[in-house]
């Protein structure tokens, strides 16, 4: 059976490419729907007397939804250094403040900034458009290769997220597994019930560099930790990296991505969709 090293040659028809959206035809949508966030913004910056205030008025907003919108155009205007992740958690506005303060563009000029623009601005709602669909590409991944595995395997069942939703913990479902922390996307199960498989989803729109080698490093940490219970407990899981995307083609992707299985070439598997039908089979996915 051919290893996922020997699909590089002709790589571009083993990936699946998700749907995207044409620009400018969403600016319609993308402003309907983000006017409303940058009414609340105006209003409040009206009521700010700095750029600190603005944005512990912006952290005390209950609805999750608009803070975080909100936070991301208090990036925009008034701190693009501050990290995304830390606007969205109210607890840190203090320490934002602290840490970023200093930096910030003063309120006036956030004001004048503000003002030049129309509302709704048409610009800055296409760039909060492109944070709406972030991760829609994974969770359509996801959905096809659960549909698509029901359809080949009515044997085994298979159990995670389909779109989104909480990884699987994978202490919870192995019995003294030794990582507490370790996330997985899905499990697969034989028609006894006992998990034979485990898995991760990923789909590579263009990114590269040292996310990639993030990436990877932590894929190789976590087959190579599976397969160390499964030796110790007289198993034999299997672990399945679903893997997607015109990104495998850039730089060293697909070479990285084929290193997984010389990990264990009898119980790791690096797959596109295209490639289930092919690679994986009842006999492979069996516990015995």
């Amino acid at each position: 059976m051919k290893i996922f090293a020997d699909y590089k040659n002709d790589a571009s028809i083993w990936i699946t490419m998700m749907d995207g959206e044409f620009y400018p035809d969403i600016l319609a949508d993308a402003c309907e729907l983000y006017k409303p966030v940058l009414v609340v913004f105006g209003q409040l910056l009206r009521k700010s007397e700095s750029s600190e205030a603005l944005i512990h008025l912006i952290s005390s907003i209950p609805q999750p939804w608009m803070r975080i919108q909100l936070c991301r155009v208090f990036r925009k205007y008034v701190s693009p250094q501050t990290p995304v992740e830390m606007l969205k958690k109210k607890s840190l506005t203090s320490m934002i403040c602290t840490q970023y303060g200093k930096n910030f563009r003063p309120i006036n000029l956030v004001q004048a900034a503000f003002n030049s623009r129309p509302l709704p601005d048409e610009a800055l709602c296409a760039v909060l458009w492109e944070y709406k669909d972030r991760g829609q590409k994974g969770y359509d991944l996801t959905e096809k290769f659960f549909n698509l595995f029901r359809s080949e395997f009515p044997n085994f069942s298979i159990e995670g997220p389909e779109r989104a939703g909480a990884d699987i913990m994978l202490h919870k479902i192995l019995p003294d597994y030794p990582n507490e922390k370790r996330p997985v996307d899905f499990i697969i199960r034989d028609k006894t019930g006992e998990v034979c498989a485990i898995g991760l989803a990923r789909y590579d729109g263009d990114r590269g560099g040292a996310q990639e080698d993030d990436r990877i490093g932590g894929y190789m940490n976590c087959a190579r930790e599976i397969l160390s219970y499964s030796n110790l407990k007289g198993q034999n899981l299997k672990v399945i990296f679903i893997n997607d995307g015109p990104g495998l083609l850039l730089g060293s992707m697909w070479d990285d991505y084929a290193k997984l299985e010389e990990i264990s070439k009898k119980n790791i598997k690096v797959v596109t969709l295209r490639m289930i039908k092919e690679r994986i089979n009842s006999k492979w996915l069996s516990c015995k």
